[in-house]
């Protein structure tokens, strides 16, 4: 008797699929042959194929009628045992009930931010776990994975690896920290000048260079950072995704807050030390590895998309990041 074939669907952002990643791995794991066909962003293909888990990965862009209608096309073309939402909002919950995949597995009312989305599914999970990822995992428990430690390995091609090493090292950085001021919105990110003044710490105290991670439209956060770093000489770099995972892989450490180049570097297993304000590490925090995580004492969480600093994240210091640095053995 063949495997059961499913259709998992979480169209981005990037820390999000990272947190999917073990709940689709219990599926590869607990249905080895079973088709697995991935629905994503055209923007986060190459990192869902990297992890090797799904037969094929297929995208669709959520805002462009012709692609949604195209994969609507495909969905109703092909025949899925089950399509499990693990993003529950309306726009990955409505893809398999219109595309007519009859069994569609989703979180109930206590767990999805979009009121109805739940409507779209014919089975709801509420959820007892309080990581997400663990709550993704209890969807592919639902589809019938069996519960497994879904080992997930990214795999970084060649070619990505050998540009960074050789672009590093023409500027002389062999052995280097990663900080990554930037974010989804403003609110979640630590300011730059005390990044800045982090990478002077890191380089006057343990003789290491900085490498400002930043993404297109943050050219000013990094040259913010650079300009509070005193003599350190931070190296900004802006790659793709291929270069960013070979930059985070090699790293000493990664500082960054709750984000997505911090939750890669997590699952690449490199040091991370997160900074935390508004949003909560028990349900989006370091989870593929111990890690060191910073929060100030009695936050609320919100995720009010301010275009400031959330107040908690002032009350953390550059003395305490760079204590939080050593620990996580970036100065070995």
């Amino acid at each position: 008797m063949s495997e059961p074939g499913f259709l998992a669907l979480r169209l981005g952002s990037l820390g999000d699929i990272v947190h999917t990643f073990p709940a689709v791995a219990m599926l590869r794991e607990s249905f080895p042959n079973a088709q697995i066909i991935w629905l994503t962003h055209p923007r986060w293909k190459f990192l869902v194929e990297s992890s090797g888990l799904a037969s094929e990965v297929w995208t669709v862009e959520s805002r462009e009628f012709s692609s949604v209608w195209a994969g609507l096309g495909r969905l109703r073309d092909s025949k899925f045992y089950a399509a499990i939402d693990y993003q529950g909002l309306f726009k990955s919950a409505a893809l398999p009930f219109f595309g007519g995949v009859r069994k569609r597995i989703g979180f109930s009312a206590e767990t999805v931010r979009e009121f109805g989305v739940p409507l779209l599914y014919t089975e709801r999970v509420r959820v007892t776990s309080t990581h997400i990822a663990d709550q993704n995992t209890e969807l592919s428990v639902k589809a019938g994975a069996r519960l497994s430690t879904g080992r997930v390995q990214l795999c970084i091609p060649q070619d990505h690896a050998e540009y960074v090493r050789n672009h590093l090292n023409e500027h002389g950085i062999t052995e280097y920290l990663v900080l990554s001021p930037g974010g989804g919105w403003r609110a979640k990110c630590w300011p730059p000048e005390r990044f800045g003044q982090l990478a002077e710490r890191i380089h006057s105290k343990l003789g290491l260079r900085s490498v400002i991670n930043f993404g297109p439209g943050e050219e000013e956060l990094a040259e913010s950072v650079s300009a509070h770093a005193g003599s350190a000489s931070p190296f900004s770099f802006c790659g793709n995704l291929g270069q960013l995972m070979a930059l985070l892989r090699n790293a000493r450490c990664v500082i960054a807050g709750d984000t997505g180049p911090l939750h890669l570097a997590d699952v690449l297993l490199t040091p991370v030390v997160g900074i935390y304000g508004p949003t909560n590490p028990a349900r989006n925090g370091i989870y593929f590895q111990k890690g060191v995580v910073l929060r100030a004492a009695n936050v609320e969480t919100t995720h009010k998309r301010l275009d400031t600093p959330h107040p908690s994240l002032l009350k953390i210091s550059v003395d305490q990041v760079f204590d939080a640095v050593l620990r996580a053995g970036a100065g070995a």
